[in-house]
């Protein structure tokens, strides 16, 4: 005991002398607004234009924001935000801004109960309808007589998981009050997010459009060049280093937050080692450490189901390599519900959920001929065994499922 503790006093004293590497690491964490946001000066200009009316206590339009992650789209949204909070302040206009993380606060309630405590009223954890606390934001914010503006990040994880029902109470929220009024942000990575509202919900939004395209490899030099002059000591990164970080993060479809970690998780190895210079060798370190966190995080963050249909294909692998077809995996995946206590959905919803994961890159499907049987597709795990063993393993609630045994393919065997 006594070692461990010697141990990790000298780590801490150490780090505590300083960092021969960084100097405000920080900087390349993807919630740090820069002074400057590099090549996104277009879209920083069209977002101000359309929310400067609020200066004159004038409503602004609705607007959704698309674009992969990665992209800019909530740096720039807390850039303009947090300029135009600041001139309000300067002008005195009676402007409140709300940026909140919907797939973060998760639950409507929770929304609301956030913009609540905006608004200085306090709404208890949990214990209310839905309703009344959709109410008691109404009378608040009516008691204000603000312009409101609410910007609602990644708003499709929201949708796709509990349905519309949000954006249907706030886009019609400016019927019902007298003296405020409300504009609302919509930050999607979904490109076909309006393909899941509801066309009552369409028809209110009456939304004004932004898209937000991937960087390219010289862009994203840029932005990291930028990001470094603040983040590391002077003469640290290796010639080379700014120019393999962006181009592997280009060919991942110029997302700036994958350079970023890059660049920041390359510093820190260099960093453990006690080395003086980063160098190309701890960026290709750092890109191993980053896929094996990113995907442990995807899982981790799927619906239930979707990780349902994941471990249904993880036991196919684990019981019978070549039953792998989408039949076998509903029939397995409805077991698994059974067993954990869900309700089951239909086939043709395990398809498409199948899809999904697909496009993720967390399960590979090929259609096959089956002959004069017709045409299926066959289905596989698209990263390791491993790694899903170690994802379920740390859920308390497929443990005990990851060692499994579905009487579906005991039967096959037998």
């Amino acid at each position: 005991m006594v070692l461990q503790q010697n141990v990790l006093d000298n780590v801490f004293n150490d780090f505590l002398k300083g960092s021969l590497i960084f100097k405000k690491r920080e900087a390349l964490r993807h919630d740090y607004i820069p002074d400057s946001l590099p090549h996104r000066e277009d879209q920083i200009r069209y977002l101000g234009e359309m929310l400067a009316p609020s200066l004159r206590g004038s409503i602004c339009s609705n607007i959704l924001i698309y674009g992969k992650t990665g992209t800019g789209k909530t740096a720039v949204v807390n850039y303009v935000l947090g300029r135009l909070g600041a001139k309000a302040e300067e002008l005195g206009a009676n402007i409140v801004v709300s940026f909140i993380n919907c797939r973060l606060v998760g639950t409507e309630y929770r929304i609301f109960s956030y913009l609540c405590s905006n608004l200085e009223t306090e709404i208890p954890f949990t214990g209310l309808a839905l309703g009344e606390v959709f109410d008691r934001f109404k009378k608040a914010l009516d008691s204000k007589n603000v312009l409101f503006i609410i910007a609602l990040d990644e708003i499709d994880a929201i949708v796709k998981n509990r349905g519309d029902i949000l954006l249907y109470e706030l886009t019609r929220i400016n019927e019902g009050l007298k003296s405020s009024r409300v504009t609302i942000l919509g930050i999607s990575n979904d490109l076909k997010f309006k393909e899941l509202l509801d066309p009552r919900v369409l028809s209110t939004l009456r939304e004004e459009e932004l898209i937000f395209r991937p960087y390219n490899a010289e862009e994203l030099h840029d932005i990291l060049y930028e990001r470094a002059k603040t983040a590391f000591q002077e003469t640290v990164l290796d010639k080379g280093v700014i120019d393999l970080c962006s181009a592997l993060a280009a060919a991942e479809h110029g997302d700036a937050r994958r350079a970023l970690d890059l660049l920041r998780v390359a510093g820190e190895v260099a960093e453990r080692r006690g080395d003086k210079f980063v160098n190309e060798g701890h960026v290709r370190e750092a890109q191993m450490r980053i896929e094996h966190d990113r995907i442990l995080e995807t899982i981790k963050s799927l619906p239930m189901h979707s990780r349902i249909v994941l471990l249904s294909v993880f036991l196919l692998k684990n019981f019978d390599v070549d039953r792998s077809i989408t039949g076998d995996i509903y029939n397995v995946y409805c077991e698994l519900c059974d067993e954990i206590g869900y309700t089951s959905l239909t086939q043709r919803r395990i398809s498409g959920l199948i899809s999904e994961l697909d496009i993720m890159g967390l399960l590979n499907s090929k259609v096959i001929s089956l002959g004069r049987y017709g045409r299926t597709k066959k289905i596989s795990l698209g990263v390791s065994g491993k790694v899903i063993n170690q994802c379920f393993l740390g859920d308390e609630r497929f443990r005990k499922m990851v060692n499994f045994r579905p009487n579906y393919l005991i039967n096959l065997k037998d």
